[in-house]
């Protein structure tokens, strides 16, 4: 197998992570395409602000192929900070190798050992290949109603 590291998004992931993030946003999701200052911001804001949140990346032979975002939040009925897995994506030519299994683990690890209540995360009704792979990891449907407004 190819040299794989999942870590900690950083500085220097900027480029790379930038170019996920929009084939996720764009490709993926069929978004429109964010500024690249916008996007810049997000990703410099959670390298400036560990409290907000963190990105993991997965590496491939020096090249980044996937990355999760966690932001932080608190939960009150549990009286402890919580996570939202807001993001996971994989390109698609490295797909079909465990890496979103690899990502979602160390989210959960990282969550685990900082002492958070849970982790959530919501994905797309049509997203069949997500939601098998968050039943796979034991993940359960939450007894709440998810709300939005813009």
């Amino acid at each position: 197998m190819e040299d794989l590291a999942i870590r900690t998004a950083n500085q220097e992931d900027i480029p790379q992570l930038l170019n996920l993030m929009y084939q996720y946003i764009v490709d993926f999701y069929k978004r429109p395409r964010p500024t690249e200052e916008s996007l810049k911001g997000l990703i410099q804001h959670l390298l400036d602000n560990p409290a907000s949140g963190i990105q993991f990346v997965a590496e491939q032979d020096g090249k980044l192929v996937g990355f999760a975002t966690l932001y932080f939040s608190f939960s009150t009925l549990q009286v402890k900070k919580m996570a939202i897995l807001n993001d996971l994506f994989v390109i698609p030519e490295a797909r079909g190798q465990k890496l979103g299994e690899k990502l979602f683990q160390t989210c959960l690890s990282y969550i685990r050992e900082n002492d958070f209540a849970y982790m959530t995360w919501e994905t797309a009704k049509d997203n069949l290949a997500a939601q098998s792979l968050y039943n796979k990891m034991g993940g359960q449907l939450s007894e709440w109603l998810v709300y939005e407004i813009s």
